[in-house]
């Protein structure tokens, strides 16, 4: 079944607002209408298919950011210097659920709260994720580096990371690969820690998380290609703040990349349903 919103899902914004995420008229980004709609997100679809990018605005009542992405196998050394150069946030590889299951890629806040590494280790009690301000999770699992990387930081380095974690992805799910195998071709690439953060879809996707990565996976599987997008957080040119969404604008028409927001993306899964 296609992944779609919850209707009452609520969550607190950054300013502390309860809100109903995407679904409140009175807090939806300003858009064009439906027929508008349509075209702004079959032009984001088709420029993320051929390799271009795409900015996603999550919404004005969660974290306010917009991303600049791109599919993972497209992931050149320039697209890694452009994440770097023009946005400012971390870059991070969104992943969809199947991956990461298919994979076995633990989210980090269970790891960090798993009974016996917390005896352990017993740092990871007084660190424990419970303060979140625009979630109850994060999407975080390991980070990567491929093993043909020297240091892994390198433009060069992290393009490899994303493009060959990208490509296997999409051929083990092609050939159907069962979980002990696919485990043993990622081990056969990746290592762990590395340079590329990788973040991992909700197992409900939109429906029961509107995040980030969630918006990430949903444009590569609309695009029908493997949920795994590379992309970077938008930041003021002084670093205090994300983009404003009236700069993120001005940012996409300048490069003539498509922007949708992520009540865009979330319709289109719920009418899937």
């Amino acid at each position: 079944m296609e992944p779609r919103i919850l209707r009452d899902r609520s969550q607190y914004n950054a300013r502390g607002s309860k809100t109903s995420l995407f679904l409140d008229r009175k807090y939806r980004v300003s858009m064009a209408s439906p027929r508008d709609m349509d075209i702004e997100v079959g032009e984001a679809i088709s420029a993320f298919k051929s390799g271009r990018p795409v900015m996603i605005y999550d919404s004005d009542y969660r974290e306010m950011e917009t991303d600049l992405l791109w599919h993972a196998a497209a992931a050149t050394p320039e697209v890694i210097r452009r994440l770097r150069n023009d946005c400012g946030g971390l870059l991070f590889l969104a992943i969809g659920n199947e991956i990461g299951e298919m994979f076995g890629l633990p989210w980090l806040q269970d790891i960090h709260s798993h009974k016996s590494l917390v005896e352990e280790n017993p740092v990871l009690g007084h660190l424990v994720t419970n303060d979140l301000q625009y979630d109850s999770r994060s999407a975080f699992t390991l980070s990567l580096n491929h093993r043909e990387t020297y240091t892994g930081i390198t433009d060069r380095d992290r393009s490899l990371t994303t493009r060959r974690f990208g490509e296997l992805s999409g051929e083990l799910i092609e050939k159907g690969e069962d979980g002990t195998r696919a485990k043993e071709r990622l081990g056969e690439e990746f290592r762990t820690p590395g340079h590329i953060p990788v973040c991992r879809e909700s197992p409900g996707g939109l429906k029961t998380r509107q995040g980030h990565t969630e918006l990430a996976v949903s444009i590569a599987r609309l695009a029908g290609l493997a949920a795994c997008t590379i992309g970077a957080e938008m930041l003021e040119p002084d670093g205090d703040g994300a983009l404003s969404l009236e700069g993120a604008r001005t940012y996409a028409k300048r490069h003539g990349i498509p922007m949708i927001t992520g009540e865009q993306i979330s319709t289109i899964f719920n009418e899937k349903d």
